[in-house]
């Protein structure tokens, strides 16, 4: 049996034992469902009331007495009637009964004194699983059948393995996930907020936050600026018939805004750019040789999220896409599109993430634009990738209905894969807003649409980087790089010389001048993540030297400031970590 089925059923059979203990401890408890799931399980629950921290503890013990017992996992057939008869008292399970095919096997699971509606499979036994290898982890709320109106039930997660090195492990992994959460960073590191009184899912960026986020947005606009783009800046709103006409009432229209009336018509906030880049290729007439248009915009657009759905910096309801569209000729498709994915690829290594793998979304059962152009593209798409040498998977009908993809993925510090850059062609837009170009034969025609994310969002990237770098950003990102710290108060007016000059050459610098001891200035500035640390003393301050410490623990004494300059600017222009 593969190892990850055989892993599979460990935690479906945990989950039943876990229901087992749960129905101990309280016997009217309802019960829902309780799959395996990644790295783990949960069961749902409708219970007459809230669970404790000692409660789980209770839950463990009274699920390793289940596994020590020995039960086996038996598999029954049973009637329709039959296992009404059965759960009788659980609604829930009636319910899942009744979704049940008529004509369609049902099966039930027993072990011992619980038994469940269930396809399956299990291991033979409860000696089967591993007493020490598994740990419930925490309670959270979900809708019956994910829905908001339907009852919320308690669900319990837990985590399942074969043996306890096997979880000691993940636990370790949990614990740096925890620790890099970008949302406690963004707290401890005075980053960003949000605030639900004001707006839940707007983000509100602070100084330090916005350091860096414009950081991000020069490099972006530099970079865009050498690679052939032009900037754009278009409205935060725009009359109903220009979102009738892209198609966003009509398919996206419960992710958007309601519209706001003004002069007797709907205006809606825009939840894309795209309809209004549309809107400045038509001021013009445009030919063959105006083409490629290659339009960028840092956008901020507003989708209406689920308020279940919302999480911190990653789903958000209002952020700002980097965003770009080309408008192309059929016959500069593939040089398009090689050249976005180098420069995606260029953008990405540039932030530090080197582990990138490319899918290929192509057509779905539904879609528009003629087959002969999905064909087109799908190849295009296809020769990008291998010419750069990435490894690719195939998405077979994973496309959206105007046309096929490339998502690039990577994966951070800690192997965890993330969506950023997406390379998205559309024959949807130009078409419903007949688009058009005037050939080299001197007749009109249809040109292509690429959309395309390099970074996907401003504030979802932020989120990623932050926790990829946990914190500790490389120099050229830092919000703070370099904190002058004066050993005594003689040394202020040094330390501000120092400061001063490391400002006026375009560095990130403060001055630590409060009363706290040298070494509680230090502290402050390592818990903040500043990078370098210059120290400044009576010899620093008669030779015109500093003192440097580094965020990674190194020292260097008596460096020569120009020294220092030149090797913070290194580290700069490299954009490597420290």
């Amino acid at each position: 049996m593969a190892d990850d089925v055989k892993l599979e059923m460990i935690r479906h059979s945990m989950a039943h034992v876990m229901a087992e203990a749960v129905l101990e401890m309280f016997p009217t408890a309802q019960i829902a469902i309780g799959p395996a799931i990644e790295n783990g399980f949960y069961y749902d629950f409708d219970l007459p009331r809230s669970l404790t921290d000692d409660d789980l503890a209770e839950i463990t013990e009274r699920m390793k007495k289940i596994i020590h017992s020995d039960k086996e996992f038996k598999r029954s057939v049973v009637s329709r009637d039959e296992a009404r008869e059965l759960f009788k008292d659980q609604k829930y399970k009636l319910e899942l009964l009744d979704a049940i095919e008529e004509g369609a096997e049902i099966s039930i699971y027993n072990q011992g004194g619980f038994t469940d509606l269930c396809r399956g499979p299990h291991v033979a036994s409860t000696k089967d699983l591993n007493a020490d290898a598994f740990k419930l982890l925490s309670v959270a709320g979900a809708y019956w059948r994910g829905k908001e109106t339907n009852p919320m039930l308690t669900r319990i997660y837990g985590t399942a393995w074969r043996t306890p090195k096997d979880l000691r492990l993940y636990l370790d992994h949990l614990a740096d996930i925890e620790k890099r959460d970008h949302r406690k960073l963004g707290k401890e590191l005075d980053l960003f907020s949000l605030h639900e009184e004001a707006g839940p899912g707007l983000v509100y960026w602070h100084p330090k936050g916005a350091r860096i986020r414009q950081v991000i947005e020069n490099f972006w606009r530099e970079e865009h600026y050498k690679n052939g783009y032009e900037m754009v800046y278009t409205p935060h709103v725009g009359k109903s018939w220009l979102w009738e006409t892209s198609g966003h009432l009509g398919f996206y229209k419960d992710s958007m805004y309601p519209p706001m009336e003004m002069d007797n018509m709907d205006y809606y906030v825009k939840p894309m750019n795209c309809p209004f880049h549309i809107m400045i290729y038509q001021n013009s007439k445009k030919s063959y040789r105006d083409l490629p248009c290659r339009w960028a915009e840092l956008g901020t657009v507003y989708r209406y999220e689920k308020a279940g759905a919302l999480h911190g910096l990653m789903r958000v309801r209002g952020f700002t896409q980097d965003d770009a569209h080309l408008i192309v000729t059929p016959d500069q498709m593939d040089d398009e599109i090689m050249e976005v994915l180098r420069f995606s690829l260029y953008m990405l290594h540039s932030f530090g993430f080197n582990d990138i793998h490319a899918y290929i979304s192509t057509k779905p059962e539904k879609s528009v634009g003629e087959q002969e152009k999905w064909d087109a593209a799908t190849e295009a798409l296809k020769r990008a990738v291998e010419k750069e040498g990435l490894e690719y998977d195939i998405d077979e009908g994973g496309g959206a209905f105007y046309g096929p993809k490339i998502d690039l993925k990577i994966k951070d510090a800690i192997g965890r894969e993330w969506q950023l850059s997406t390379v998205q062609f559309d024959f949807n837009l130009p078409e419903r807003f007949k688009l058009t170009f005037v050939d080299k034969d001197g007749v009109e025609k249809r040109p292509y649409m690429i959309h395309r994310a390099l970074l996907g969002s401003i504030e979802r990237f932020f989120g990623v980087l932050l926790e990829h770098y946990a914190g500790a950003f490389p120099p050229w990102l830092s919000p703070d790089q370099v904190a002058v710290i004066p050993v005594a108060e003689v040394g202020n007016d040094y330390a501000k010389d120092i400061e001063k000059k490391l400002r006026n050459l375009g560095f990130r610098a403060f001055s630590d001048l409060s009363s706290d001891r040298m070494n509680a200035k230090i502290r402050k500035a390592q818990q903040q993540k500043v990078p370098y640390m210059l120290i400044i003393g009576e010899k620093e301050m008669a030779n015109g030297t500093v003192s440097v410490r580094y965020r990674n623990g190194k020292q260097a004494f008596g460096v020569p400031f120009d020294d220092f300059v030149k090797e913070l600017s290194d580290k700069v222009a490299s954009k490597e970590q420290l």
